[in-house]
């Protein structure tokens, strides 16, 4: 009796621990707020949402059509393969199979980066054939491994005895071998399929702009926080799954049925046969092909006349990408980035030919000192008048002649606290060392934020080059360490907002937007100083639109299109112009927006320090992220 109920216990359990993810990725699949950590009622708008996505329906279709591509190039040419190996003398064979097994047995970091340099070397554009390729490479062994059982099973007689009846070659493989190895064969194709479905780290290093599948969308969403019509897909994703498990488990088992009830299951047993082996395989066709073509016809190949942008997440209103394109008929390819460290080193191997980027100040002197940016042709960017000269004056200290960057958004770093769980006001980085708010601190998950927060604590520049003042800030945030939380960039917004943490370094424009959606919130720029930022646009030298992205460029400077982005991201605009049109006194006045000159009197711009002491900061930030 104890017995039978601790297996019952211990089963239900495991059923928690394995679906309670699920379930409730399923409930906030019908929650109406955008952030999980607060209900805002029950709706279905993220389903309805989720269709109209264009970005997540392009990523689906993009994943179905290259897992079945692949998966049928690789069955094929595994197969040969296979049938070659099998042919061979059992020395050889050994030893192939040795070969063949490496690429399984190897990890999918080493195997991504190896083909992504093969692309390079061979000046292959990274794109959706390079994925392609790169999944039918990767495939090829798994079907090997499923069709060489099969092989072994065959009698190699009864080939030879067709062709002795006077079968040719091919018939005879195809009437007398290919029936007996058919279901490795099958098996191979689903396993090839199944790979290429569920990969990331693979097509993460050989994917080129505008092009997602699935897991690498799901991964930049993870990085600034996950849309409800993810929940949605992922929702219908397991229901489809559960209904085809479904439906095959209550397909009879010929050998229980008996009597009268035979004829019936015969019956039963056809129709499932039918469903299965005909109607879902012709239906995920249908499907992968209308999708395609309804898809395809969404997002236009734009040729020469196109312009790539590579931007930050959630750094652009998508309205403005539309306005520019029907007002142009450039047509925009955009992908996004997390951070400066994620971005260079794209643009530094040329392998994919952005057009527009947005680096910030230090990162842009960095490129301009590499040799890796085009000089802009302001002929073609007269809204450039719009930019206050302020912050012309503040860029030149990383681009000292206005030659390379049109300033696009500006802020500070500093600490958003929750006035409801933090004892008094706060008004320095000290905070961020009080064990009393242990595992309640977000820090930023960047390198130079970091330790730039650190340096200006101690009271030194968060420029600095000296060992000593690095080694004490790469103590102090081990020592750190246990207070926090979790190392976060764009997360800290909506860890913030749902109350899951009471202190967090931000950038300011996130912090306007917390403000707004939880009046309990609170930003300040500490008394020893911060960084006060600027992103610019610049176009890389190996651009091949170089006069679309100029265009682009100028349209962004528009001061209506700047009031527009300012609305929907929050953060501060350099257009003075632009700032005029922002309707809410509140915003238009924020000192969290536009902060007075008092508050920034210790505020230093970051500046590239050179790739020897960026080396240096990063050997030093591993050791802390390691500790």
């Amino acid at each position: 009796m104890i017995k039978n109920a601790a297996k019952r216990f211990y089963l239900i359990l495991i059923f928690i621990l394995l679906y309670s993810p699920i379930v409730t990725l399923m409930v906030l699949s019908f929650n109406s707020s955008k952030t999980r950590s607060k209900w805002g009622g029950f709706t279905g708008k993220w389903y309805v949402a989720l269709f109209q996505n264009q970005d997540i329906m392009n990523a689906l279709y993009t994943t179905l059509i290259i897992a079945l591509v692949s998966a049928l190039i690789a069955t094929i040419i595994g197969t040969a393969a296979a049938i070659g190996i099998q042919a061979m003398k059992p020395k050889f064979r050994t030893f192939l199979m040795g070969v063949t097994n490496i690429p399984m047995l190897n990890a999918d970091i080493v195997t991504g980066i190896s083909l992504m340099l093969l692309f390079i070397a061979f000046h292959f554009s990274l794109g959706f054939k390079t994925i392609l390729l790169a999944h039918i490479t990767f495939n090829i062994p798994y079907v090997i491994l499923s069709v060489m059982p099969k092989l072994k099973q065959t009698s190699k007689h009864t080939y030879e005895a067709a062709l002795d009846l006077g079968a040719s070659p091919v018939y005879a493989f195809f009437k007398v071998v290919f029936p007996d190895i058919m279901p490795g064969v099958f098996s191979g194709f689903l396993l090839a399929f199944t790979m290429s479905l569920d990969d990331f780290v693979i097509t993460h290093f050989t994917k080129g702009p505008g092009v997602d599948t699935l897991s690498t969308k799901i991964y930049s969403e993870v990085r600034k926080g996950i849309k409800p019509e993810m929940y949605a897909l992922s929702t219908i994703m397991f229901v489809t799954v559960l209904l085809l498990l479904f439906l095959v488990n209550i397909t009879p088992d010929k050998k229980e049925a008996s009597g009268g009830k035979r004829l019936k299951i015969h019956r039963k047993h056809r129709v499932s046969r039918v469903v299965f082996r005909k109607v879902l395989p012709t239906a995920m066709v249908i499907v992968i092909i209308a999708g395609g073509f309804f898809y395809g016809s969404q997002n236009r190949d734009g040729g020469s006349n196109q312009v790539i942008v590579y931007n930050w997440g959630e750094y652009l209103d998508p309205d403005a990408i539309t306005m520019f394109e029907e007002e142009t008929g450039i047509d925009v390819v955009y992908e996004e980035y997390e951070t400066n460290e994620i971005m260079y080193p794209k643009i530094q191997s040329g392998a994919i030919a952005y057009d527009a980027v947005c680096p910030s100040d230090y990162m842009v002197q960095r490129m301009i000192e590499n040799d890796l940016l085009a000089e802009i042709d302001f002929d073609n960017v007269p809204n450039i008048k719009y930019i206050d000269s302020t912050y012309m004056n503040q860029s030149r200290q990383f681009d000292p002649e206005n030659k390379y960057s049109v300033p696009y958004l500006f802020g500070t770093v500093g600490i958003l606290y929750n006035k409801t769980m933090v004892d008094e006001p706060i008004d320095s980085w000290s905070v961020l060392w009080d064990e009393k708010y242990k595992d309640s601190i977000l820090m930023q998950d960047s390198v130079r934020d970091a330790f730039g927060v650190t340096l200006k604590y101690l009271g030194y520049s968060l420029n600095s080059t000296d060992l000593d003042e690095l080694e004490a800030a790469k103590k102090l945030l081990i020592e750190q360490k246990p207070l926090v939380q979790a190392y976060v960039v764009d997360q800290v917004r909506d860890k913030m907002i749902g109350n899951e943490a009471a202190i967090g370094v931000i950038y300011s424009g996130e912090a306007l937007y917390t403000q707004v959606e939880n009046p309990d919130l609170e930003y300040v720029i500490p008394k020893e100083g911060s960084n006060l930022w600027i992103d610019s646009w610049v176009i890389p030298k190996n651009a091949k639109h170089k006069e679309n992205a100029e265009k682009f460029i100028n349209f962004i400077c528009r001061p209506e299109i700047a009031k527009m982005n300012f609305d929907y991201i929050t953060y501060s605009i350099p257009n003075s112009e632009g700032r005029k049109l922002i309707e809410d006194d509140w915003m238009r006045n924020s000192k969290i927006a536009f902060p007075d000159p008092e508050d920034l009197k210790n505020c230093e711009t970051f500046q590239f320090l050179g790739d020897e002491n960026d080396a240096i900061y990063n050997q030093l930030w591993r050791e802390v992220k390691s500790k």
